[in-house]
C-alpha cells in the first residue's frame, strides 16, 4: 500500500523548511523511527523520522528545495500491505474522507498520512526524485509574406520569433520593421564585467527569520533606549580569582549579568512582560527565562536559559558554553529557543561598545553589554585607571515607564559594580 509522509508541523509557528540533506535514496528499505532528510527550518536544523517501515518509492524535492508544511516529502510503500490486503485497508476507510489526515504518533516529530478511498492509487513516479529534463516544443512555422520573409533574412532575424499582425496572424514588413527597432534580450544582458561585480547570497531559513522578526518588532513596538557606564573593577578581580581555581568552564562577564538581571527582575516584573492588546492587558511572566543572542554563521540565534534566576554562576557558566556549543554545531533544539522572557546581547565579545539593540518582541525589554575598556575615572578626587563596561537597554515604552527602567538599571548596575551581592543573594537563596 502506498501513501504520502506530508512535511509536518513541529511547532513554533514554522511555515517551511529547506532540504538539507536526503538520507535516504529510491528503492532503499526504511525503518519507523529511521531519520528521513535533514530539514533546516525557521529556527533550527532537525532531523525529520520515517512515521512507518517500509519502502521509498519517491522523493519529493531536491537538496536545496523549500517544503511547505503540509507538503508531500516521500512516497512510501508499507511493508505487508499489498494486493487483496491494500483493498481490504482502503475499504476499511471507505467511510472516511478521501483527504482525512490521520495522525502518527510516537516519534519525535509527528507526521501525517493522507488515507485514500477505495479504488484510489497513487503510482511511483520520479517527479521528485531529479529535475525532470526540459520539454522542447518546436517553433512553429509562422505565415509570412515572401517580402517579409527576405526582409528578415537580409536583417539576421529570426522569422519564427516575430509577431504577426496580418491576416490570420501573417507577418508583414512593416511586422519585421517593427521588431527590428526593439532592442534584443541579448542586448539587455549585463556584461561579465557586470556579473562580477555582485555576489548573490540566496536567505537562508534563519536569515529570512530574522528579517521577518527584526522588522516585526519595529513595526510592532515602541522602542525606547537608555544607555550608560559603570565601572566594574571589582568584577574583573572576582572572574580573575573564580578562572584561576577553573580547569574548563572558565567564566565570561555573561554569568554575572545574567544573575544580576534576573535578580532584578524580580524586583521590577513589568520588565518580563509582554503586551496582548488584543485582550486589552499586560501579561506578566512568572518564569524567568532569559534569552541570549548568539552570533553564528548561519545567523543570530537566541537560546534560552529556564529559570535563570535559581541557577548559579558556575551552572549558567556551564550551560551557556553547552547552548554556544550547539549553536556552533547547528544543534540546537526548538526547546532551546522557545519560552524566553527578557534577552540580552553580548556584542561586547566581537568588539562593540554601544549598541541599540533590537527587542525580541513580544518581549518588553532587551540588555546590550559592550566591550570593556580602560578608562580613566575618578575615586577619591583623584583620576585613576577604571575598567568601564558599557550598557545598553532597548524597552517597549508602551510597557514599561522610563522610570521603572532607570530603576531596573540601578539594581543591575549596582550588582555589576558590588559583585558580592550577588553572591550574598546566591547564599540567601540556598
Amino acid at each position: 500500500m502506498h501513501y504520502i509522509f506530508k512535511f509536518p508541523d513541529i511547532g513554533e509557528g514554522l511555515e517551511e523548511g529547506k532540504i538539507i540533506e536526503w538520507y535516504m535514496e529510491k528503492g532503499q528499505k526504511i525503518n519507523s523511527g529511521d531519520a528521513l532528510v535533514k530539514m533546516e527550518t525557521d529556527k533550527v536544523v532537525t532531523d525529520i523520522p520515517s512515521p512507518k517501515t517500509g519502502i521509498i518509492l519517491q522523493r519529493f524535492g531536491v537538496t536545496g528545495d523549500t517544503v511547505k508544511v503540509g507538503n508531500a516529502l516521500v512516497e512510501i510503500e508499507i511493508e505487508d500491505v499489498n494486493g487483496e490486503a491494500a483493498i481490504e485497508t482502503a475499504r476499511e476507510k471507505i467511510a472516511k474522507p478521501a483527504d482525512e489526515i490521520v495522525e502518527e504518533k510516537g516519534f519525535g516529530v509527528v507526521g501525517t498520512i493522507e488515507v485514500a478511498s477505495e479504488g484510489a492509487y497513487l503510482p511511483a513516479g520520479n517527479e521528485g526524485l531529479v529535475a525532470q529534463p526540459e520539454v522542447k516544443i518546436p517553433n512553429r512555422k509562422v505565415l509570412a509574406t515572401p517580402v517579409a520573409r527576405a526582409l528578415a533574412k537580409d536583417l539576421g532575424l529570426d522569422i519564427n520569433q516575430i509577431s504577426g499582425t496580418g491576416p490570420a496572424g501573417r507577418v508583414t514588413t512593416k511586422d519585421v520593421e517593427s521588431h527590428k527597432q526593439i532592442p534584443s534580450k541579448q542586448a539587455d544582458k549585463p556584461s561579465p564585467d557586470a556579473d562580477n561585480a555582485v555576489q548573490i547570497i540566496p536567505l537562508t531559513q534563519i536569515r529570512k527569520t530574522i528579517a521577518r522578526n527584526m522588522l516585526r518588532s519595529k513595526q510592532n513596538t515602541a522602542h525606547m533606549s537608555v544607555m550608560d557606564e559603570i565601572e566594574v573593577g571589582k568584577l574583573v578581580e572576582m572572574r580573575t580569582v573564580i578562572n584561576s581555581h577553573l580547569e574548563k568552564d572558565k567564566f565570561s562577564y555573561l554569568p554575572f549579568v545574567i544573575k544580576a538581571v534576573a535578580i532584578a527582575l524580580k524586583k521590577h516584573p513589568i520588565l518580563n512582560a509582554e503586551l496582548d492588546l488584543e485582550k486589552e492587558r499586560i501579561i506578566v511572566k512568572k518564569l524567568i527565562n532569559i534569552g541570549l543572542a548568539m552570533d553564528t554563521e548561519d545567523g543570530l540565534v537566541v537560546p534560552v536559559i529556564r529559570n535563570a534566576d535559581q541557577k548559579s554562576l558556575l551552572q549558567l557558566a556551564k550551560e551557556i558554553t553547552q547552548l554556544a556549543n550547539k549553536a556552533r554545531e547547528r544543534k540546537l533544539t526548538l526547546n532551546d529557543l522557545k519560552d524566553g522572557t527578557f534577552s540580552i546581547t553580548s556584542y561586547g565579545s566581537i568588539g562593540g561598545y554601544f549598541a541599540v539593540p533590537v527587542i525580541n518582541y513580544p518581549q518588553s525589554a532587551i540588555l546590550g553589554v559592550g566591550r570593556i575598556v580602560d578608562k580613566p575615572v575618578i575615586k577619591d578626587n583623584a583620576i585613576v585607571p577604571g575598567k568601564i563596561m558599557p550598557i545598553s537597554m532597548s524597552v517597549d515604552h508602551r510597557i514599561v515607564d522610563g522610570g521603572e527602567v532607570a530603576r531596573f538599571l540601578n539594581e543591575v548596575l549596582e550588582m555589576l559594580r558590588e559583585p558580592v551581592m550577588i553572591w550574598a543573594y546566591e547564599g540567601d537563596e540556598k
